[in-house]
């Protein structure tokens, strides 16, 4: 297929907010592609690279090639195009981009050119979002959605999930199951504004501290551990006295979701970023230093496989009662199980005396939903915060001069894939999180406008607020009120970002 036809495609989808349109349309292009492009097309409908991004900013798209007149770029060709470019590196590496860059958009047409530079710049925002795509497959397909939903949630890939889905139907998704040594999608929990209304709509429930830490998910099988972040980064080599611990079990094989921590003697949290501080590039004295003077801690709190059994589908209740057998009381996170409001509003109390986030409210009869936002988790903090995505930032002034920091804040918009502005911040940022953003950023520049550095909307980050407030200046209507950063989430995904229709539920229950 021609890159033409995706480009044509995801103008379509982008032109339209009815979701049935789109998974019409997307079905549609998925069901005329060979095997072979389906997994490129899946991704770049969904606005992401294959291979990952490939390290062009928008200052080498500027003087590209201008549009060819006739479509010839092979959906194949391009993605091998441009993975080669990704893998350039060393001396006239730059050089060579720039002219394959450069070859590559002289071929395509104005309608692939804004495809491309969309693509590049990581802006394809016509809400193809996973669950439309997931729709598209099944619809291509001709398979049940939930069949192909489960096999990307084991798979983590749905590229693969949808050819395999689109050349062998219902039968080659079987194939799809756990893996042990490799990581699958995390659950993921929705928010509720205090345990009376996260009990409205669980109950009776387990309940459990809120660690904030870094979600983790560990595979043993034998004697190999590995150790994966929510974002499936292998982090194996960067947390050694977890892997020793978990080597240490007296079990053959399993699959554990759980939490990494840094504690003080005292068993209080120190402050996330030291936490955090563990899963970055670093070399191995550096690594030696952090573990002695900050060691980590893994408390589990789910099960999703042990010993040759998978155990995802089956209830929480039984998930907890197999850990509460296998798992030592030290390594697991406290938890109690009740229907009274009032004993789990004193956990949650007792969780934040101790330093903790808050609590997660669970249902007892649900399977484990990997990678997906499901009604039977909620998780109930006391603070206001929000994950939002960081989409430019200006250049400070006076002690700031020369470093980027009034960052521009953007919810999710889960209806059309794109992100609602909600408001600016430079407060809380320590001068290291300020030298390290103001790299990070400009290797992420997409445009600059004045004293404004527009970024990729990449990268995540904790925000603290006081409140929210009606607005008439921000598009979506509300704006936060004394935002201040906790810190960078480097182990979520924009994904995972609070979504706007998330903010808007907050404000709206604040004005009642």
């Amino acid at each position: 297929m021609l890159l033409d036809e995706v480009a044509a495609a995801s103008a379509d989808v982008a032109a339209t907010s009815s979701r049935l349109k789109k998974v019409e349309r997307l079905s549609s292009v998925l069901s005329g592609l060979r095997s072979d492009e389906v997994p490129i097309a899946v991704a770049y409908l969904s606005g992401a690279l294959p291979h990952g991004s490939i390290g062009v900013g928008w200052a080498s798209l500027r003087s590209v090639s201008s549009p060819a007149t006739d479509a010839t770029l092979e959906l194949v060709e391009v993605d091998e195009t441009l993975d080669r470019i990704g893998s350039l590196g060393g001396a006239g590496s730059q050089a060579a981009r720039r002219e394959a860059l450069h070859d590559l958009f002289g071929r395509a047409t104005e309608r692939e050119h804004d495809f491309l530079r969309g693509l590049l710049m990581g802006d394809i925002r016509q809400g193809a979002l996973e669950g439309v795509m997931v729709d598209a497959v099944a619809r291509a397909a001709e398979v049940p959605a939930p069949e192909v939903r489960r096999a990307a949630m084991l798979a983590g890939d749905l590229g693969a999930v949808a050819a395999a889905a689109i050349e062998g139907g219902s039968a080659a998704l079987t194939r799809f199951r756990l893996s042990l040594l490799t990581p699958l999608k995390p659950m993921l929990a929705q928010s509720a504004e205090d345990i009376r209304a996260a009990f409205e709509r669980i109950q009776p429930a387990a309940v459990e501290w809120k660690l904030d830490g870094a979600r983790i998910q560990i595979h043993r099988h034998g004697d190999e551990v590995r150790v994966f972040t929510r974002n499936l980064a292998d982090v194996t080599g960067r947390v050694p006295e977890i892997v020793e611990t978990i080597r240490r079990l007296p079990l053959e094989a399993a699959v554990f979701d759980a939490e990494a921590i840094a504690l003080r003697p005292d068993g209080r949290p120190h402050p996330f970023g030291l936490t955090m501080s563990r899963f970055g590039s670093r070399s191995r004295r550096d690594l030696e230093e952090l573990r002695a003077d900050y060691p980590l801690s893994a408390f589990v709190f789910d099960v999703l496989h042990l010993d040759g059994q998978d155990l995802i589908d089956h209830p929480a209740a039984e998930r907890f009662a197999t850990l509460e057998e296998r798992v030592p009381k030290e390594l697991r996170v406290t938890r109690i199980v009740t229907d009274d409001v009032e004993e789990a509003e004193r956990f949650l109390d007792d969780a934040l005396a101790r330093g903790h986030e808050g609590v997660m409210v669970k249902a007892l009869d649900a399977p484990y939903e990997a990678g997906r936002r499901g009604a039977s988790w909620i998780k109930v903090k006391r603070a206001n915060t929000l994950d939002l995505v960081v989409l430019a930032a200006e250049w400070g002034h006076g002690r700031r001069q020369g470093w980027l920091s009034n960052l521009h804040l953007g919810a999710r918009d889960p209806a059309t894939g794109g992100f609602v502005m909600l408001g600016k911040t430079f407060k809380g940022m320590t001068d290291e999180m300020l030298a390290w953003q103001t790299e990070r950023l400009q290797q992420i520049e997409t445009s600059r406008e004045g004293i404004t550095v527009h970024v990729r909307p990449e990268l995540v980050v904790e925000v603290a607020f006081d409140g929210l407030q009606t607005s008439t200046r921000y598009p979506g209507g509300v704006a936060l009120r004394f935002a201040r950063v906790k810190g960078y989430r480097p182990d979520k995904g924009v994904e995972d970002a609070d979504t706007i229709d998330t903010v808007r539920d907050i404000h709206a229950r604040s004005v009642i």
